[in-house]
């Protein structure tokens, strides 16, 4: 018997009753999409934090304050031991290869007029910030110089959401506001610059080193920018960073991470996060190929009769296999195919909401398992049906 003709029979067998394929290709369909939906979210929330680390520079080497395990207190609290004089060492060691920000971050409450924002993320750092965060472009006013840090002038930049919040349409440059109990001028609105990992980059004032040493009295960095000249260059100034602050802390207190490292951290949390959402959905899909096998396996008994008259006929135990194979693949693939179209078109519908993207491997791995689970499911019942002795079939009742 040709392929056409089994096609023809299978799908009339399958539209004989349009209700229980519907319900059989339901649960493929649901498998599908949540494979499609899930793994678009976890492809695009990696897209979406490896673009924000890029933003950062690619020559981006950055030291945070202690060690996974090291540097702690008895209750487990990390000690801080980074010095705003262990940033102006390192200028000193690196001054002709790179750019040093060192920066002093705090919380607190930034006010105007009536209107405040009690969670502003205040840093104070030098003038040389914008050169080594690619990322803090000022889009209005300018940015404070030299001078204006030495000196601990109340000067301002601030982000995108610190001036919806507090000056709303207000034009913020040259106006004056409160950060804590201090006046501070500002002098120049950052670009957007989104979110990363959860923390909103806008709401931020960026105010000189110095006056955020004398406003909230320490002496501690919280991280210390440092942007190679030169990418080639970056093992070198590893070393050196090493070198410099090896002297007064120990291995322990202190951590190296460069913009790549990050990546690639990102890379395999994103990538773990991805099998893991898409080894959830496929269980969708596994029990929807369950239902195909059990959906199948009532056909053949319900056929018993028709079965056993076919094969009076003439038609061979393969014919009989290849039909009741065919049904279930063409269940499963219907399935597989309005899964995809759904499962993409909800991803887009997502990503205005949160970060989403469609990967053409995800839109094959959900097709090839829809096949897979056709066959799979839909070989016991095919190999059933194809050993049925016509006698007892037709006497089936």
């Amino acid at each position: 018997m040709d392929l056409n003709e089994l096609l023809k029979l299978s799908w009339r067998a399958l539209l004989a009753n349009k209700l229980r394929s519907f319900l059989t290709t339901l649960g493929i369909v649901i498998g599908v999409f949540a494979i499609i939906l899930l793994v678009s979210i976890a492809s695009g929330l990696q897209t979406y934090i490896t673009n924000q680390i890029q933003g950062f520079g690619s020559n981006l080497i950055f030291i945070i304050p202690g060690r996974l395990g090291g540097a702690r207190t008895p209750g487990g609290v990390m000690v801080n031991k980074l010095l705003i004089q262990d940033s102006q060492n390192l200028s000193v060691k690196l001054k002709n290869v790179a750019d040093i920000a060192p920066v002093i971050q705090q919380i607190t409450t930034a006010k105007y007029q009536n209107k405040d924002d009690e969670e502003t993320s205040i840093l104070g750092t030098t003038a040389n910030y914008t050169k080594t965060v690619k990322n803090a472009v000022v889009e209005h006013g300018r940015y404070f110089s030299q001078s204006q840090e030495l000196s601990g002038a109340k000067v301002a930049v601030i982000g995108q959401t610190v001036k919806n919040n507090l000056f709303e349409l207000e034009e913020p440059v040259g106006k004056r506001f409160f950060i804590g109990n201090n006046i501070y001028t500002v002098i120049g609105v950052l670009k957007k610059r989104g979110a990363i990992f959860g923390i909103d980059q806008d709401n931020t004032v960026i105010i000189p080193l110095s006056s955020a040493k004398r406003q909230f009295g320490v002496n501690q960095v919280n991280a210390i920018y440092i942007s190679a000249n030169n990418e080639s260059q970056i093992p070198f100034i590893k070393d050196q960073i090493s070198s410099v602050l090896l002297k007064r802390l120990t291995k322990d207190e202190f951590t190296i991470q460069t913009a790549e490292s990050s990546l690639e951290i990102v890379t395999n949390v994103t990538n773990i996060l991805s099998l893991a959402l898409g080894g959830i959905a496929a269980i969708s899909l596994l029990v929807g190929g369950i239902g195909v096998a059990n959906i199948m396996l009532v056909s053949v008994t319900e056929r018993t009769r028709e079965i056993g008259l076919r094969k009076a006929l003439g038609a061979r135990r393969a014919d009989i296999l290849k039909q009741f194979l065919l049904e279930a693949v063409i269940l499963s693939l219907t399935g597989g195919v309005i899964g995809i179209m759904l499962g993409i078109t909800g991803s887009l519908i997502l990503a205005r909401l949160l970060v989403s993207q469609v990967t053409i491997w995800s839109v094959f791995i959900a097709f090839g398992f829809s096949v897979i689970v056709g066959v799979v499911f839909g070989m016991a019942p095919a190999i059933r049906a194809s050993k049925l002795s016509p006698i007892e079939a037709l006497r089936y009742e």
